[in-house]
């Protein structure tokens, strides 16, 4: 998995700032990794990050299962995200999108804004998919191991989702094999670390011996 570096969020947030814009005016940053590593953690705390830099401000976070409609939808929701938003954003307009709600499983009425923000945050899996890294300023994968993050989201969402969980791990298994993820992105993110840090301000990063 490669030599642990703890490094700080807000390192991070100064690098996405420094980086090229290249959807439209925005620096597009994917959190990518399986269910259960922790990417939304990872998303916030690198959103807060942000947001106490100067210039920064908290960047909009959008989540792809708000976007997915129902267990099935797990890879074929892109084209959603992008008529929704990066669409939009690449226009320099500001995008909006309507959440799935996993307990009505519909889409429910009135619409989140994603403005042209100066940096704007996409988590989900398959969020740095080889479709849109040219246009990604930062692309991050957070692992975890493959039981630790089942019992993360059995304890989440309760025991029921097992069925249905274990055949998205299948599919997201076999997304990341044919997309290539692990290589292709810039920083590849220990969800479950050993290593002595804040969580709150740092996290580990995995590298190449």
């Amino acid at each position: 998995m490669g030599v642990p570096v703890v490094e700080t969020y807000a390192g991070l947030g100064r690098r996405v700032l420094a980086g090229p814009a290249r959807l439209g005016r925005t620096r597009l940053v994917a959190v990518d990794g399986p269910s259960g590593a922790g990417k939304s953690l990872f998303a916030a705390r690198l959103a807060d990050a942000l947001a106490a830099l100067p210039g920064g401000g908290r960047p909009p976070v959008v989540h792809t299962d708000d976007l997915l409609d129902g267990w099935a939808d797990q890879l074929t929701f892109w084209s959603r995200l992008e008529r929704w938003v990066l669409a939009p954003l690449r226009a320099g307009q500001p995008g909006s999108y309507r959440r799935y709600s996993w307990v009505r499983h519909r889409f429910l009425p009135g619409e989140l804004p994603v403005p042209p923000a100066p940096v704007v945050i996409v988590e989900g899996v398959s969020a740095a998919r080889a479709a849109e890294r040219p246009e990604l300023t930062l692309s991050v994968l957070v692992t975890a191991p493959a039981e630790l993050r089942l019992t993360r989201a059995v304890a989440r969402d309760g025991p029921g989702i097992l069925p249905e969980l274990r055949r998205w791990h299948v599919g997201e298994r076999a997304h990341f094999a044919a997309d290539g993820t692990a290589d292709a992105v810039d920083l590849v993110v220990d969800g479950a670390p050993d290593v002595p840090h804040d969580p709150g301000t740092e996290y580990v990063r995995r590298r190449p011996r």
